[in-house]
């Protein structure tokens, strides 16, 4: 009842101190993490302000917005009491909203170089997915993305991918190259025998069609392993 009676709600708040407000007042930049997502969540339940469960959220996300984005609306509702599907429903889809904007403004189709600015280039796909799924990326001869074909789906510790259909788009988009890439959702960048034997498989089978794997990456939480950088290609 103390903690009940402390509370106070936002609208008693110093206008300036309102994110809504503060918004309109000194721009998007001038907010918090927190206080942008108080916004998405509009109100608070008894005895906590919208802003109290968004810092509360973003403590228990250790403040870092990709693991919130991996969040599922179920997830995010245990996450504090009286959190319902409105409001989870609310900060998934604006998650969802900023990744894909980051997956937009990164597909202007650069070169591709190296590892590293492949990785910058389709991170943004794999971040949030809580299983494995194998992907490969198509290039033109000036090394620029053709496409991405998605290969197939696993569980969490594995999927399968199959050589006859990775070649068969290649050869329908004219590539000529290509970049394998997974993700391992543990976060263990470790190729495992059937990853090493797989990139084998599909580096001697392209070379028959004067097709050229550029590289197969393993994707974790922020990092990467390159089988070309490890020389293993």
């Amino acid at each position: 009842m103390e903690e009940n009676s402390q509370f106070l709600s936002i609208k008693t708040w110093a206008e300036e101190d309102r994110p809504r407000e503060k918004l309109l007042l000194k721009g998007k930049s001038a907010l918090s993490d927190a206080e942008l997502l108080t916004i998405l969540l509009r109100t608070g339940v008894v005895g906590n302000s919208a802003l109290d469960i968004a810092k509360k959220i973003m403590h228990k996300v250790n403040g870092d917005l990709n693991e919130l984005g991996k969040l599922s609306v179920n997830d995010i509702k245990k996450m504090e009491k009286g959190l319902g599907d409105t409001k989870a429903i609310t900060i998934v889809a604006a998650l969802e909203l900023g990744r894909r904007r980051q997956s937009s403004a990164v597909r202007e189709k650069p070169i591709i170089h190296t590892s590293r600015e492949f990785f910058d280039y389709i991170y943004s796909e794999m971040s949030d997915l809580k299983h494995e799924e194998f992907y490969v990326l198509y290039l033109n001869r000036a090394n620029r993305p053709i496409t991405f074909k998605h290969i197939s789906t696993g569980g969490v510790t594995g999927t399968v991918a199959d050589t006859k259909i990775i070649l068969k788009h290649a050869l329908e988009l004219l590539a000529s190259s290509f970049i394998a890439f997974h993700n391992h959702p543990s976060g263990n960048l470790n190729p495992s025998q059937a990853d090493i034997a797989l990139t084998k498989k599909l580096k001697a089978a392209a070379e028959l069609i004067d097709v050229v794997l550029l590289d197969h990456l393993i994707i974790g939480d922020k990092n990467y392993y390159s089988f070309a950088d490890e020389g293993m290609l």
